[in-house]
């Protein structure tokens, strides 16, 4: 069982709810209801994606940071390109930012205020001074949708600037995802 605090599985309803809003015991019911899953096109789990694995702490070495959502975990990246450098990823397996569709807007919206929430737990405030944004395939080295959160930006070298620059062939914030021929229009980073 996910400790409590920590982001997990959950049903729809559940996990869109924040943490306060739920019971202890609810939390876990629906954290023990999501890991019998299968992967597919709905979501779920998958065995082999190692963001699947740390979501539900079958990575060790890998530390979940506080979240306010059930349906997201957070945890630093493994190879940092900034002081902040963090990951927030759905529970539920999706695929990368190529294959969102218009339902999954209040999730992306969520990893937005997650990734926004835990720069100001870890005393980041200026907000205007991050990067946000997402890997476009074939430059996404795990096919599992996953936000990177950075900062402060004035901080990246020169690689990473290049790696992570806005609305490149690369790297795009979630301003510019389309869904179905529309822009998310959810922020603006």
């Amino acid at each position: 069982p996910r400790p409590a605090g920590l982001c997990g599985g959950g049903t729809p309803a559940a996990r869109a709810r924040p943490l306060a809003a739920q019971g202890r015991g609810e939390a876990a019911a629906a954290a023990g209801a999501a890991e019998g899953r299968e992967a597919g096109n709905g979501g779920g789990y998958d065995g082999k994606c190692v963001f699947c694995r740390i979501a539900r702490q079958e990575e060790p070495g890998t530390a979940l940071l506080p979240c306010e959502y059930e349906d997201l975990v957070c945890f630093r990246d493994i190879r940092p390109n900034a002081p902040h450098h963090y990951l927030v990823v759905p529970v539920e397996h999706m695929g990368n930012c190529k294959t969102l569709k218009t339902e999954h807007i209040p999730v992306v919206k969520r990893m937005m205020e997650v990734g926004k929430a835990v720069l100001q737990k870890n005393n980041f405030s200026d907000l205007s001074n991050i990067r946000m944004g997402f890997h476009w395939p074939p430059f996404c080295s795990i096919s599992h949708l996953h936000l990177h959160v950075l900062a402060p930006a004035s901080q990246l070298g020169f690689l990473s600037r290049l790696v992570y620059r806005i609305n490149s062939y690369w790297f795009i914030t979630v301003s510019v995802i389309k869904y179905n021929g529309k822009s998310l229009n959810v922020y603006a980073y």
